[in-house]
């Protein structure tokens, strides 16, 4: 609104005008660490506002697949209902394939910001609820060659996903054609994870899968964790599907079998055999060489990682035992060698004035000897008058000796 300068009786107003205050909401970005978690782990989710960076606090939230489309709901996890401080959230106990999202707010009322895109950990491990199996059970694959995902669990209706090396989601009907549970690859496709998705919101194991860059040679090794204790076999495949015996096998590039064997074989894997594997061509002339895959192992007895607290208790008790048993038994035997002496005493009191007795009497006395208390090796020597013509005292005297033996 505004008046005329000089006009005192009467105002005039302006056009009516909107002012609007635009402010763009910040688009926060999560990341996950680690991304494949062993089960059980804990797992770090970090959200990050770049502008403006402070005062914000932060939600987070579960990704669940979506019957109608193609897209996620957002589920609150616990803890976070009314916004963290930190920008980082820690999951305990992740067992399985799953999605997270965050945002952030602040003020009074709250201004939140856009929700982050999904960011997901995986799992290599079967479950119960959902899986993914792989037709052929390889982690990489000729471009040419058909590829089937099957899902399987508690749901009727699944989608199969490709998380891609660009950060991008993808559904089976981009690269493939989704049939029931099964998606069937005919055609070129690329390299990514990929998982099933159910309509009751459960995730399946996760597969990484590559494509072969060339066309030309590929290394054949299981796609899922393989179970520790059981034999597995890693072989070397041209674009023909032959079988090369001409290569050598290498571990996190280091060589480990350069033989004619047409294949690795490890009679039972232990957590020592995961790793980076690769093959080589032995030929000078075509050395070509396999892209890397990643042998993943697991425990196949879910005890076996509590062991080591079970044996360190045990080790301690041991220990202690140690200390305490040579204790009690110096103190039975100084408690058994004090009432053995205070016998003594009382036996060689009488009338007469107390014997002494030097060494060379004691090695002429004959002597026998009693076990006295059984198991606590106290022997009674009892020395006897001292024989006539050993120089010494004629007149039989006796005198009593404790001698106190270790037990052999």
């Amino acid at each position: 609104m505004g008046r005329l300068k000089g006009e005192m009786s009467s105002t005039q107003w302006s056009d009516v005008f909107t002012l609007t205050v635009s402010y763009n909401k910040p688009e926060p970005v999560l990341t996950v660490s680690p991304s494949w978690p062993s089960p059980g782990a804990s797992v770090t989710l970090n959200c990050r506002v770049d502008y403006p960076s402070a005062g914000w606090s932060f939600y987070w939230y579960k990704a669940v697949p979506q019957k109608s489309d193609d897209s996620y709901s957002y589920e609150l996890l616990p803890g976070s209902e009314n916004g963290t401080e930190q920008h980082l959230f820690i999951i305990d106990g992740q067992t399985h394939t799953a999605g997270y999202v965050c945002r952030a707010g602040r003020g009074d009322p709250v201004f939140y910001s856009w929700h982050s895109s999904a960011a997901f950990l995986w799992s290599g491990d079967l479950n119960s609820a959902a899986s993914l199996t792989v037709s052929p059970d390889s982690v990489q694959h000729f471009t040419k060659t058909p590829l089937s995902l099957s899902c399987e669990g508690n749901s009727t209706e699944w989608r199969v996903r490709r998380f891609s090396e660009a950060d991008n989601l993808y559904h089976c009907s981009s690269w493939g054609t989704m049939t029931g549970s099964i998606c069937t690859i005919t055609r070129r496709w690329l390299s990514g994870v990929f998982w099933c998705e159910s309509e009751t919101g459960h995730f399946s194991n996760a597969v990484n899968i590559t494509k072969d860059d060339d066309g030309q040679m590929i290394l054949v090794s299981p796609v899922r964790p393989v179970a520790e204790g059981l034999p597995v076999t890693l072989s070397c495949k041209l674009n023909n599907e032959t079988v090369l015996y001409d290569v050598d096998f290498y571990k996190n590039d280091k060589l480990i079998q350069n033989d004619n064997r047409r294949e690795l074989t490890i009679s039972a894997v232990s957590k020592s055999d995961e790793g980076f594997y690769k093959c080589k061509r032995r030929d000078l002339a075509d050395s070509r060489t396999s892209s890397e895959s990643w042998l993943s192992v697991k425990s196949s007895r879910p005890g076996k990682v509590s062991q080591f607290p079970v044996l360190l208790t045990v080790g301690l008790l041991c220990g202690v035992l140690l200390i305490i048993l040579p204790l009690l038994f110096m103190y039975r035997y100084r408690k058994s060698k004090d009432a053995v002496f205070i016998r003594s005493q009382s036996t060689n009191q009488g009338p007469a004035t107390d014997h002494m007795i030097n060494q060379d009497e004691i090695q002429n006395m004959p002597q026998y000897s009693t076990l006295l208390h059984g198991d606590r090796c106290l022997y009674e020597t009892i020395r006897g008058p001292v024989e006539a013509g050993n120089g010494a005292s004629n007149e039989p005297e006796e005198s009593l000796y404790i001698n106190v033996a270790a037990d052999q």
